[in-house]
């Protein structure tokens, strides 16, 4: 069986996402959790969001630009971000909403509250130990969303692309997604979606908790495992 999250070096990268201006890759291909890095250009540069590190990957940046930033958006996805910074000689950034990421970086951290790079920055807390911050440029329709939604099977069910978290589903978050149209969605957790995704968005709200009993019974024993994983970040 694959290990929920593989925390050995990586020898290889699968790329799962792109699109014009970024690009999504698994450092991991064959993990259950399929975690899911990003780097997206912006008009300061290239940022990388919750990055893991693979043989490669600075290749895979180097097609899209300069590095001008790292950043971390869950409480959860330390990863590698402080080996990127290092290596690209940029603090890591971290939404101020985020209190666990800090101690868990040796190199110099940068708070931001509200924006980043052009990114609205919304805070999520799905449980009272869960804290994220969903990004989302309005410029092109990019949202990124860390954890709270996801294209992996341990979260969706019936007819959605995109999941939310079994017990987020009581309590959906669904304002703060209330003017959102996106072109795309990125996820830390599995492929992006790419096509229809505003449709993709409104069906995940829409019936999280009318489905919250199916996602019990099918979903919530891999997904609290692969919770318990997380602690380790």
């Amino acid at each position: 069986m694959s290990p929920t999250y593989d925390r050995t070096d990586s020898d290889r990268y699968r790329e799962v996402d792109r699109w014009e201006d970024g690009v999504g890759w698994l450092a991991h291909p064959e993990e259950a959790g399929r975690r899911v890095s990003h780097a997206v250009s912006t008009d300061e540069g290239v940022w990388v969001l919750d990055p893991l590190d693979a043989p490669g990957v600075d290749d895979l940046l180097a097609g899209l630009g300069e590095v001008a930033g790292v950043a971390v958006l869950s409480d959860y996805h330390a990863r590698d971000a402080a080996r990127f910074a290092r290596r690209y000689d940029v603090p890591v950034t971290v939404p101020g909403w985020l209190d666990r990421v800090p101690d868990r970086l040796d190199c110099r951290v940068d708070r931001v509250e509200d924006e980043l790079a052009g990114f609205a920055l919304r805070p999520l807390r799905p449980l009272y130990a869960w804290r994220e911050v969903a990004a989302y440029r309005e410029a092109d329709g990019t949202l990124y969303v860390p954890d709270y939604l996801s294209t992996h099977d341990a979260f969706t069910v019936g007819p959605e692309r995109l999941g939310l978290p079994t017990l987020g589903r009581l309590f959906p978050s669904r304002e703060r997604f209330a003017d959102c149209e996106p072109e795309r969605v990125l996820v830390g957790h599995g492929a992006g979606v790419f096509e229809d995704a505003d449709a993709a968005l409104a069906v995940a709200f829409e019936g999280a908790r009318q489905r919250f009993p199916r996602a019990l019974l099918r979903n919530g024993p891999r997904e609290f495992r692969a919770m318990a994983g997380a602690l380790l970040d």
